[in-house]
Formats: structure tokens, C-alpha cells, sequence
């Protein structure tokens, strides 16, 4: 059998297998509008039918949720800048997603949500959004996606790109075609030579793979951070301790309040700001606090915390690393269960001591440099983490030297935007001067 015919009906029974689920996604649409309503809403794009008027796009990005829009933002600023009137089309999966691309660019760029990975639906956003460029973000090797660009001489780059030994694992049924699907990337722009390494196991020619670096650490500081630090500062009694629990998961709540409640016997009035990781839990752990007994703020009932709150919660979006510079000391959540971490580096950047559980495979190579660096205290448990956070609460000394290891980090680690946009300059319109 040849290599194409192999290709072929590889990519055959893969859309057969998808075609016969079909019906799931639906359920699964529903079940997560119950939890968020506006997974209800535009399900016409789900399977690629589109009302906004289509058209060629110069640049196409894909970005799954917020956590990959914020890693794509540098890339995307940085097009904006320097190609004027660049039409650039993002797509994402979550409403989150499509929130934050809002908040972040408004009418500067389209939003439309990627299709799923059926090829009619895949070959009907690819003919109403014909791109030049195609740009994935992160772990996206969806095979009718990729292929399809393939079909239509569409270059493709995988930026950010991270493959951790347990995705890598995961891929081992689809192996054979996920082989053939990243023989179709111009490049893979791997986050380190590590992730590059995976890739290549999984089939990717090793001249197709280059570690760039990680975009997270060309995170843009928000301009606003001193406006917001100082309206909150504002509100509280000079010398109040804070801590943040952020991009916590449902499983993490429990333990965030009983961390809570341990360490307000040593701090009575030590406030905790938290921002659960997804907007449908912002009511949900707002009750919860007050269940426990504790009085609960807002910030968008409020707007900024009282003398008598004992929690605040971060009920917005887009304000989380604002949020973080407001804090002594924060806890990144997603890592006290096997979730995978989430970005460690949003609080190092702002100058904010960072404590984590210890699943952190998502941020494997992250959290390794941040600890070795002695920027980051990983525990290996909730009680670790309560721990971690009071000892850092008790020492000013050690708790600025933590956060001056980690914005040192983070500024050393700048440069993989500059890499990438040299990578995809060929294919972009010249710059405007």
C-alpha cells in the first residue's frame, strides 16, 4: 500500500469514527450550557456555517481558550502594529475564549469559534475564511483541520507549541495519522527542547521542529496595573496582608477555604482574592465563602473590597494579572489536582511570590526554570500550599527576594515573540513603516 492511499484511509476512518459521534457534541454543548449559558449560542459555527460575511483573511489564528489567547496576544499586537489593515481572523472553542479575544482586540480582528473536526464542516470555514496564513496555537493537531489547510496550499505554524510525555502518550492510538498530520506544518515552533523532542517523537522531521522559546514569558504587563494596585491599596487598612487563589478548579475550592480559615488565625484580617479559573463557578465560590462564614465582596457587585470583607471574589475577565500585583503572595491553581498548572508566570512578571500544588505537567519546563531559579515554591500538597503561603506572608525578606528572582526570570526569558514573527515574515505583507 502507498504512503498516499495509507493517508487516505487513515483520514477516512477517522472521519467516519467522528461522523457516527456526532451526536455527542451536541450533548455536549448542552451539558455545558447548563453550567454556561452561552455555550447555548452560535452553534451554527460549531459545524461551519457562518453568518458574518466571509472572504480571504491574511492571517487565520487559533487559540483553544483565554490561557491561549493570552500566549498568542504579543504575536497578535505585534501583526496589528505592524501591518496595517491586516485582516486577521481568531477562532477559539470556548466563549471564554471568545470573550477575552473581545476584551483584548474588539472590532480590530474577527472572532468566529472553530468548527469541530468533521471535514464538511472543516472545508466550510476554510471556504468562507480562506486564509494565507494559518497559525495554532499551543497543542491543536486536529487532522481534517490540518489537513484541509494542507489540500489548499495554506502554510501552517504551530507557535507555542508544547507536547508534555503524558499528551504524548495520549497520542499513541492516533499515532499514525497525527505522524502524517504534522508532516503538513510548515514549522513547529516549539516552547523548548524538550517539547521540540516530543514532537518529533510523534512524528514531526526534525527540520520541521525549532524551539523558539515560550511566548508566556513576552507576556505584556497591563498598562493599568499601578492605576488598579493604588484604587485597591485605597481600600484597605495600611499593612493588611492579601493572598490570591487563582485559576482555581472545583475540586481546589475545599482547600482554598480551609487554607483560608488556617490562616486567619495568624492573620485575622488577611483578606483572600480569588479568581476561580471559569466564570460559570465566579456565583458558586462566592456562596461557598459565605457558607463558610466568611463576609464576601465582588468585583463586579463591588468593585473593590471593604474593610469587612474577608474574601474577595474576581467575578471578571481580564484582570487577573492586575489582580496578582495587588496580592503579597498567590496561589496558581490547577495544580492540586492532575489538571496540569496554569501560567505561573502571570504573578512572576508582576512581582508577586508564587506557590503551587504539584501537578504542573502542562508547565513542565516553566516551573522547573521558576524553581530552580528559587522563584517558586512547588508543595506537594493542599496542606504544603497553606503552609508555603504563610511562611512567605511571615517573611518580607524572602517573600521580595521570591519576586524579584521571578520578574528577573521573566525578562531574561523574552525573545521568543521576535523568533516567531521572524519565522512567519514570508508569508505576511510588508510592514508599514
Amino acid at each position: 500500500m502507498s504512503n498516499r492511499t495509507a493517508e487516505r484511509l487513515l483520514r477516512a476512518l477517522y472521519s467516519a469514527v467522528l461522523y457516527v459521534l456526532t451526536p455527542l457534541t451536541i450533548y455536549h454543548l448542552i451539558w455545558r450550557g447548563f453550567r454556561y449559558p452561552d455555550y447555548f449560542q452560535r452553534w451554527n459555527e460549531r459545524y461551519g456555517s457562518y453568518a458574518m460575511p466571509g472572504g480571504t483573511v491574511d492571517v487565520w489564528l487559533h487559540a483553544v481558550s483565554v490561557g491561549e489567547v493570552n500566549a498568542a496576544a504579543p504575536v497578535v499586537d505585534a501583526l496589528l502594529k505592524r501591518h496595517r489593515g491586516l485582516r486577521l481572523l481568531i477562532t477559539t472553542i470556548t466563549p471564554t475564549g471568545s470573550q477575552r479575544v473581545q476584551a483584548l482586540w474588539g472590532e480590530r480582528v474577527s472572532h468566529v469559534y472553530s468548527p469541530y473536526d468533521l471535514p464538511g464542516a472543516v472545508s466550510r470555514f476554510l471556504r468562507q475564511f480562506p486564509p494565507r496564513l494559518a497559525l495554532i496555537m499551543e497543542t491543536e493537531l486536529w487532522p481534517s483541520l490540518l489537513f484541509g489547510c494542507h489540500d489548499r496550499r495554506v502554510p501552517v505554524y504551530i507557535l507555542n507549541a508544547r507536547l508534555s510525555a503524558r499528551s504524548l502518550r495520549g497520542y499513541s492510538v492516533l499515532r499514525p495519522l497525527i505522524a502524517r498530520t504534522l508532516r503538513t506544518v510548515r514549522k513547529v515552533a516549539a516552547q523548548s527542547e524538550a517539547d521540540a523532542e516530543r514532537f518529533i517523537q510523534l512524528g514531526a522531521a526534525p527540520a520541521q521542529v525549532r524551539d523558539v522559546g515560550n511566548l508566556k514569558f513576552d507576556i505584556p504587563v497591563p498598562a493599568n496595573v499601578a492605576e488598579v494596585v493604588a484604587g485597591f491599596r485605597q481600600h484597605l487598612s495600611p499593612g493588611r496582608r492579601v493572598w490570591i487563589a487563582a485559576s482555581t478548579h472545583e475540586d481546589e475550592e475545599g482547600p482554598v477555604l480551609a487554607i483560608h480559615a488556617r490562616l486567619r488565625q495568624r492573620w485575622p484580617d488577611l483578606l483572600l482574592l480569588w479568581a476561580p479559573r471559569h466564570p460559570e463557578r465566579f456565583p458558586r465560590v462566592a456562596d461557598a465563602a459565605r457558607e463558610a462564614g466568611w463576609n464576601v465582596g465582588t468585583r463586579r457587585g463591588d468593585r473593590w473590597p471593604d474593610a469587612h470583607n474577608d474574601v474577595f471574589v474576581l467575578d471578571t475577565l481580564g484582570e487577573l494579572m492586575a489582580f496578582y500585583a495587588c496580592a503579597d503572595v498567590a496561589f496558581v491553581g490547577g495544580s492540586l489536582q492532575s489538571i496540569g498548572g496554569h501560567n505561573m508566570l502571570e504573578p512572576a512578571a508582576v512581582g508577586t511570590p508564587a506557590v503551587t500544588g504539584p501537578h504542573l505537567h502542562n508547565f513542565s519546563e516553566i516551573s522547573r526554570r521558576l524553581e530552580e531559579a528559587d522563584a517558586l515554591v512547588i508543595a506537594p500538597d493542599a496542606a504544603a500550599v497553606g503552609d508555603a503561603v504563610g511562611d512567605l506572608l511571615a517573611d518580607d525578606t524572602r517573600r521580595h527576594e521570591v519576586a524579584a528572582r521571578g520578574r528577573a526570570l521573566v525578562e531574561h526569558g523574552r525573545g521568543a515573540l521576535a523568533r516567531t514573527l521572524a519565522m512567519i515574515a514570508p508569508h505576511l505583507p510588508a510592514p508599514v513603516a
